[in-house]
């Protein structure tokens, strides 16, 4: 062969190795879509303790169903500033957690426990930012959404 043929099929390797990188998912990392949803409830109640309003319920739907390992709540605004932010609610899981396609804040979920033994989740607060990270094994997800204070009966 000559010259002219290596340049050639060099040439036309690279082009391969460029168009399945750039037009296929082969080289991507696989991550969980969650949708944030903050529905109004019936049994919403408009003060829950004290002085801090509640919250509606926030759920969160997968593109999929998943075997959870990690599910942890932060405020967005503390993200910003620390890298390590402290959750507001944190669920793991050792080694067998149940495929679910989605979840709600605060409620229990099959085959995973609290990160730190005793801790309930903490209230929401209307109108802040929060960001939830999912891991499930490898693929990992994360959204953002903003909570909404019930709006009582006398408004």
């Amino acid at each position: 062969m000559t010259r002219n043929s290596y340049v050639l099929i060099a040439l036309a390797a690279l082009l391969g190795a460029a168009y399945v990188y750039f037009f296929t998912d082969l080289f991507t990392r696989e991550s969980i879509q969650i949708i944030p949803q903050i529905r109004p409830n019936r049994a919403s109640n408009p003060k829950r303790s004290g002085d801090k309003p509640s919250v509606y319920p926030v759920s969160f739907s997968f593109d999929g169903k998943y075997k959870l390992t990690s599910v942890k709540v932060v405020s967005a605004d503390d993200l910003k500033t620390n890298k390590y932010a402290n959750p507001v609610w944190y669920m793991i899981s050792d080694s067998n957690s149940i495929p679910v396609k989605a979840i709600v804040y605060g409620y229990q979920i099959k085959g995973m426990r609290p990160a730190v033994p005793q801790m309930r989740p903490e209230p929401l607060l209307p109108n802040v930012p929060y960001t939830l990270f999912v891991e499930a094994g490898k693929i990992k997800g994360q959204t953002n959404f903003i909570t909404k204070e019930i709006a009582s009966a006398t408004e």
